[in-house]
């Protein structure tokens, strides 16, 4: 899709490209066979890219509603959407560390009471014979 939109954009250009080259070519021609002099010619060319430039923010307008349209089709998330759910993963990965960290200062807590409650071995009194004495 954005590349489509590329190729649109630069299809643009290139057609104001070409347009001006060919309206300052076809001038120039009218001036060199006296059609034309060149003040004339001068403000040919002068209007002509002034109305290009105040066709450029039309065209330019028209594409951003375009881009608009699709994004809205898409349904993808706007630029403040993709800032918020980054902010909020941020969030999530704090608190899932400091769960994990909180976690395992227990189990370490845990296993350190543990040892220390653990009772004492019984002591298993052997019973002599009169034979192993």
């Amino acid at each position: 899709m954005e590349n489509m939109l590329k190729k649109a954009l630069y299809t643009g250009v290139g057609l104001v490209t070409v347009a001006s080259d060919k309206m300052q070519e076809t001038v120039k021609n009218l001036v060199d066979n006296g059609k034309l002099s060149e003040g004339e010619g001068k403000k040919v060319v002068d209007d002509f890219m002034s109305e290009l430039e105040s066709k450029k923010g039309e065209f330019e307008g028209r594409i951003n509603n375009i881009v608009n349209k699709i994004v809205n089709t898409v349904d993808l998330p706007s630029r403040s959407d993709f800032s918020t759910l980054k902010a909020r993963i941020k969030d999530l990965e704090a608190q899932l560390e400091t769960e994990e960290t909180t976690k395992s200062v227990k189990k370490v807590v845990k296993k350190a009471v543990a040892k220390k409650t653990t009772p004492a071995k019984k002591m298993v009194k052997k019973i002599t014979t009169p034979e192993e004495a």
